[in-house]
């Protein structure tokens, strides 16, 4: 294969062909998240959370956005970002609400995760999965408490005030409405995701995470007390990918050079340690299109710290509970 065919191939498969997909999947999320709120289901959707947002005192908004994370993430972030714009939504609450969908992300990955890793980690996939699931359910649970103690109580809206908005509207007036919303939004997004992600593709392709992510792994002299073949597992799944680092737990697990409990340790380990490089580079690109660049930034800052202590949490009671 010449060099510039072997470039094309290379730009196409690590550049355009993911690029396009982020965009179509990111448009597909905004375009359903505007259809929801021009057809008035938001309060509608935001019933399955009703208990949740009632005691956390949050908004019908956060409630839907709660609900449709369980089956896209971009139509959930795309539904608080219009709320946040137009003035609907304060930004505390749109900390919250973005915190409080870590239960919802959890269950929309779990399918991909559980048979991913049982057939490698066999029983230390019930283990594993358990103890994440643990830690998604403890976010929600504390997200819920800090509303409770940091949010005003919900307005009681009054009937008159609420005509228009309950007004019954088409199924065509609100495609054309949620179209041009549509339209107004994905230039915000294609402005700010293509050079954000082309950004990426190129400190990706110089090696610039593989060096950071190299840094951190090197660095490890605070996780002595892991036993040195579960360094190995931290090492692949930070340095690699979470499968390197399963495939690596697996063949640990085999020749009994490691337990259930060393394998998930480890997992959890490299989880913390791999995550906020990963938040980076997956979420930022689509971020910075659906909130502003500097927002973006904000919300997965916060969100990777609220993820990684209770992770951390989750861990250190596990480590001393199975001692």
């Amino acid at each position: 294969m010449s060099d510039s065919a072997l470039t094309a191939a290379v730009l196409w498969h690590g550049l355009l062909w993911p690029l396009t997909r982020l965009l179509l999947f990111v448009s597909l999320g905004v375009m359903v998240g505007n259809f929801i709120e021009a057809l008035n289901w938001t309060h509608k959707v935001a019933r399955v959370a009703a208990p949740l947002t009632r005691v956390g005192r949050l908004s019908a908004v956060t409630g839907a956005s709660f609900s449709m994370a369980f089956f896209s993430g971009v139509t959930a972030n795309t539904m608080l970002a219009e709320a946040y714009d137009q003035g609907g939504l304060r930004k505390l609450e749109l900390v919250l609400a973005n915190l409080f969908n870590s239960l919802p992300r959890f269950f929309l990955h779990l399918p991909t995760v559980f048979f991913l890793t049982a057939p490698l980690i066999k029983g230390a996939a019930f283990m594993y999965v358990g103890l994440t699931f643990t830690a998604a359910t403890l976010q929600t649970i504390l997200v819920v408490l800090a509303g409770r103690l940091l949010l005003e109580p919900q307005p009681v809206v009054q009937m008159a005030g609420r005509v228009k908005e309950m007004a019954p509207i088409t199924w065509r007036q609100a495609m054309g409405k949620s179209w041009k919303r549509f339209l107004k939004r994905i230039k915000k997004i294609i402005r700010f995701t293509v050079p954000v992600y082309i950004l990426f593709f190129l400190l990706s392709r110089y090696g610039f995470f593989d060096r950071f992510q190299g840094i951190m792994a090197a660095h490890v002299g605070f996780l002595a007390w892991l036993s040195p073949e579960s360094l190995g597992v931290v090492f692949l799944h930070v340095t690699a990918e979470f499968t390197a680092g399963l495939a690596a737990a697996g063949a640990l697990l085999a020749d009994n050079s490691l337990d259930y409990r060393q394998v998930v340790l480890a997992l959890m380990v490299g989880n913390i340690l791999a995550s906020p490089v990963r938040a980076i580079r997956h979420q930022l690109p689509y971020y910075a299109g659906i909130f502003s660049p500097r927002l973006a930034i904000e919300l997965i800052v916060y969100s990777q710290l609220f993820r990684i202590t209770v992770i951390l949490a989750v861990t250190i009671i596990f480590y001393y509970f199975t001692i």
